[in-house]
């Protein structure tokens, strides 16, 4: 999982909980919940969306509610790996126990709507396939990869439990 490619969906600035997950649909199965993921911005995203999507964003991803909903509903959707220039702690936190990539970049205003992007999550580098353009990210730590690896949290402690 050191390299991983894929196609971009590509957002602004405070793309807030409320927006990835709108809060009128908190009674739906987080699978129906998933089908309006987005549609405050994008009303189109769950339709678009392909499992292996790279989800990219600019300041401030996931601010306001610590409900992990938000990532929930874009893993279902199949985005494993998010790449922003900042994130909302608890969110980014939210990413990596739900078993999603959540990787730091601070040019992602360089990266374009339907670019194909490779990222080196150990050398810390993404390659835009697209321009041919490269822009440093965060390399992600050893134990940060395996609970990604895992699935999260969770499934990462069942398998070391071996339950």
């Amino acid at each position: 999982m050191a390299n991983i490619t894929g196609r971009v969906l590509k957002y602004g600035d405070n793309i807030n909980t409320d927006i990835i997950s709108p809060p009128a649909y908190m009674e739906l199965s987080m699978e129906e919940a998933a089908k309006y993921a987005m549609s405050p911005v994008d009303p189109e995203f769950a339709l678009t969306v392909q499992p292996g999507d790279l989800f990219v964003a600019e300041n401030n991803l996931g601010s306001g509610s610590s409900r992990e909903t938000a990532p929930l509903t874009l893993k279902i959707l199949g985005i494993r790996t998010i790449v922003a220039k900042s994130y909302a702690r608890i969110f980014y936190r939210n990413c990596i126990n739900l078993g999603i990539l959540a990787i730091e970049c601070p040019e992602t205003d360089r990266i374009s709507k339907f670019d194909v992007c490779s990222i080196d999550t150990e050398a810390g580098q993404i390659q835009n396939l697209t321009t041919g353009e490269r822009y440093l990210c965060g390399k992600i730590p050893p134990h940060i990869m395996e609970l990604v690896r895992c699935g999260g949290l969770v499934e990462s402690l069942k398998h070391r439990l071996g339950v």
